[in-house]
C-alpha cells in the first residue's frame, strides 16, 4: 500500500472532474508529485500539482490549488487542504488512514514496500570488475556493495536482475601478473631473486601462487623460454586471483549470478570485437579519419595518423574515438565495446556499469556507444564510486603489508565486519568521498548509524520476547495482530511513527528510479530515530508502553505497530546487505 501514489490518483481524479487536462507524461507517468512536507507541522501531504497544471490551463497555481483543494476537503479521508505559498496544497488526514495503512503493513510483512515498478525488464548490473592482478583493495569494496545493493534495490522493485563480473583477462596487465608470480615460483624453487623488479607486482599474496606452481611443476617452468611458460603461469595465476577476489566478496556478502571473461570475446571461435565494430560500421558509425590533436600536452598514445574511427561525436561525445592501433591490435574502447554488444546480444536493453571515480573519462565514450550499437533502443548507465579514505581515531590508516601497497578490503571486512563495512559504504552518495574511520564504526552511539539501526531492530525483537514473558506468545502468534484493534492507536507520537513507515514504499521506488541505495540507509537511520525516540517516551508515560497486562488489545496494537517497525527495518537492511539481529549486548 503507497499511500502517496494512492493520494495522487485522487487528485489526478479531481483533476479530470474539474475540467483540467490529464497530468501525464509522455511515458503515462504523472507529471506532479504527493510528498511529505518539508516541514512536518504543515500537514501529513504535500502536492505540487496546482503549479504544474497551471501552464497548461492557463490559470494562476492558487486559482487551480484552490478548486482542487476544495474537492479534498470532501474526501471522508482528509481533515483539511489548505493552499500555501505560490500554489502548494498541504494536506491532513484523518487517524483512521494512518490504522488503515498499518493493518496492510502487517499484512504485507517483509513484502512491504515490494514495486512492480521495473515491469519485469530485463537490467544488467556489472561491478567490481576489478582486475585480476591481486586482491581487493578498500576502493573496490566500494563499488561492490553500491553494486550489490542496487541490483537488491532493482529486484525488489520489479526489474529482472543479472548481477555481472567482467573479468579483465586479456592484455599487458595481466602478462605483467604472470611474470610477477612467475618470480615467486623461482623463489618458491629456492633461488635468490632479489628485490622485486620496478613494474611488478610486489604484495605477498603472490608467494602462495608461486608455491602452488612450484609444487604442480617443479622446476621445468624454468627450462621453457617466456613464450612457452607465460601463457601456463597467466592461466594458473588468474585463476588464482580470481578464487581471491571470489573468497573476499564472499567475505563481504557479494554474490554475482556471472562471470564474464574479455578474452573469451575473442575466443572458441567468436570475434565479438569484430562483429561489434563491423555492425557500427554498417549503421556507418566508424569511419577513416584523423583526430585533431588533444588541447594541451599530448598523451604519449596519441598518434597522428588514419585510423578507423568510431564516430562518438554524433552520440553526445566530446570526440570520435580510434578503435585499432598502429599495430593492428584493438583498443580497450573496442573491446569495452565489444562486451557491451555482448551484453545487447544476450537480451539485455537496460544496463548499469558501476565504476571507480577514475573512469569519468569513459561516461559519454561508452554511452555513445551504446547510443549508437542498440539504434537507441538500449541505456548505459554509469555510476561512479568515489574514493574511500580510512582513519583510525581520526589518523590515516597505513598500507597493508599484504597487498604491497594499498590496504585490502578483507583488512577492513576482518576488523570491523561486514555490517558496519556495508553500511557505511552506503550512508554517503556513491559520487561523495568517503571517510571510513575504524573506531567510529564501532561505537555504540547515535552516530554510528549501523548500531544506531540495528538496536532498533533488536529492541523490537525485545519487546516481542518481552510480550511473550508476560502474556504468552499467542497475543502475537501468526494471524493475531492483523485482527489487533489499531484505532487504539490514538497518541501523536505513535501516529507519526505509522507516517514515517508510510513513506516506505514511496522511498524505495524513488531510490530505485534515482538508483540511490543510500537513500535506503538514510531513511532506515530516520525510521529507528522515530523509534527510539517513541521507545523513550513510554519511560515518560506508562500509557504508552507496548505492554500493558491489563489492556490486551491497546497492547496487541501497539505489537503490530512493533511489528511493522521490525518488518521494515528488515527489509531494509536486507536490501544494504546487513543483518537485521535479534539482539545486541
Amino acid at each position: 500500500m503507497n499511500l502517496y501514489a494512492e493520494f495522487a490518483e485522487r487528485i489526478r481524479g479531481i483533476v479530470t472532474k474539474i475540467g483540467l487536462a490529464d497530468p501525464v507524461d509522455a511515458a503515462g507517468r504523472l507529471r506532479f508529485v504527493v510528498e511529505p512536507p518539508r516541514d512536518p507541522s504543515h500537514g501529513d501531504f504535500a502536492t505540487n500539482a496546482a503549479m504544474v497544471l497551471a501552464k497548461g490551463a492557463g490559470k494562476p497555481p492558487r486559482e487551480i490549488a484552490t478548486a482542487i483543494a476544495a474537492e479534498l476537503a470532501g474526501d471522508p479521508d482528509v481533515t483539511s487542504a489548505e493552499v500555501a505559498g505560490p500554489g502548494f496544497i498541504n494536506i491532513r488526514v484523518a487517524p483512521a488512514v494512518w490504522h488503515r495503512l498499518l493493518g496492510a503493513i502487517v499484512a504485507a510483512g517483509p513484502d512491504f514496500g515490494r514495486s512492480g515498478l521495473g515491469g519485469g525488464e530485463p537490467i544488467n548490473v556489472e561491478y567490481v570488475s576489478a582486475n585480476p592482478t591481486g586482491p581487493m583493495h578498500v576502493g573496490h569494496c566500494r563499488g561492490a556493495v553500491f553494486g550489490d545493493a542496487l541490483a537488491s534495490l532493482l529486484a525488489y522493485s520489479g526489474w529482472k536482475v543479472t548481477r555481472e563480473y567482467y573479468i579483465n583477462d586479456a592484455g599487458a596487465q595481466v602478462d605483467v601478473l604472470a611474470r610477477s608470480a612467475f618470480l615467486r615460483y623461482r623463489e618458491a624453487l629456492g633461488r635468490e631473486v632479489g628485490a622485486i623488479p620496478e613494474g611488478l607486482y610486489p604484495g605477498d599474496y603472490l608467494k602462495p601462487v608461486g608455491a602452488a606452481l612450484a609444487a604442480e611443476w617443479s622446476d621445468k617452468l624454468e627450462a621453457m623460454a617466456e613464450a612457452e611458460w607465460l601463457p601456463i603461469v597467466r592461466a594458473f595465476t588468474i585463476d588464482a586471483m580470481m578464487a581471491m577476489i571470489r573468497s573476499d566478496l564472499e567475505a563481504l556478502g557479494v554474490h554475482h549470478d556471472l562471470f564474464s571473461s574479455e578474452k573469451a570475446l575473442s575466443s572458441g571461435g567468436r570475434d565479438r570485437v569484430t562483429e561489434a565494430i563491423e555492425h557500427l560500421k554498417a549503421r556507418g558509425d566508424v569511419y577513416v579519419g584523423r583526430l585533431e590533436p588533444p588541447k594541451g600536452q599530448l598523451p604519449e598514445d596519441w598518434e597522428d595518423r588514419e585510423q578507423i574511427l568510431f564516430r562518438s561525436t554524433a552520440f553526445g561525445d566530446d570526440v570520435d574515438r580510434p578503435l585499432i592501433k598502429s599495430d593492428g591490435s584493438f583498443t580497450y574502447f573496442a573491446s569495452d565495446i565489444a562486451y557491451h554488444y555482448d551484453k545487447y546480444l544476450r537480451g539485455f536493453r537496460q544496463m548499469v556499469d558501476v565504476l571507480g571515480a577514475d573512469h569519468g573519462g569513459y561516461v559519454k565514450r561508452m554511452q555513445a556507444a551504446v547510443k549508437a550499437m542498440t539504434g537507441g533502443e538500449g541505456s548505459l548507465d554509469i555510476r561512479l564510486c568515489q574514493l574511500v579514505k580510512l582513519f583510525r581515531a581520526g589518523e590515516p590508516v597505513r598500507m597493508s603489508k599484504r597487498s604491497g601497497d594499498f590496504v585490502t578490503l578483507r583488512d577492513v571486512v576482518d576488523e570491523v565486519g561486514r555490517d558496519a563495512v556495508r553500511f557505511m559504504m552506503l550512508y554517503r552518495k556513491n559520487d561523495a568521498p568517503l571517510d571510513f574511520d575504524f573506531q567510529k564504526v564501532t561505537e555504540q552511539s547515535r552516530d554510528n548509524p549501523v548500531f544506531y539501526v540495528q538496536y532498533a531492530h533488536a529492541r523490537c525483537r525485545s519487546v516481542f520476547r518481552q510480550a511473550g514473558e508476560d502474556l504468552g506468545r499467542e497475543i502475537f502468534a501468526p494471524g493475531a495482530l492483523a485482527g489487533a484493534s489499531l484505532n487504539r492507536l490514538e497518541d501523536e507520537s505513535e501516529l507519526s511513527l505509522i507516517a514515517k513507515l508510510g513513506e516506505w514504499p514511496r522511498l524505495v521506488e524513488a531510490a530505485a528510479e534515482a538508483r540511490e541505495p543510500h537513500r535506503i540507509g538514510f531513511y532506515l537511520y530516520d525510521l529507528a530515530g522515530a523509534f527510539h525516540g517513541h521507545w523513550n517516551r513510554g519511560k515518560e508515560r506508562t500509557d504508552l508502553r507496548f505492554i500493558n497486562p491489563d489492556d490486551r488489545e491497546s497492547t496487541k496494537a501497539r505489537l503490530a505497530l512493533v511489528q511493522a517497525v521490525a518488518d521494515v527495518l528488515a527489509g531494509g537492511l536486507a536490501l544494504l546487505g546487513v543483518s537485521a539481529p535479534e539482539e545486541m549486548r
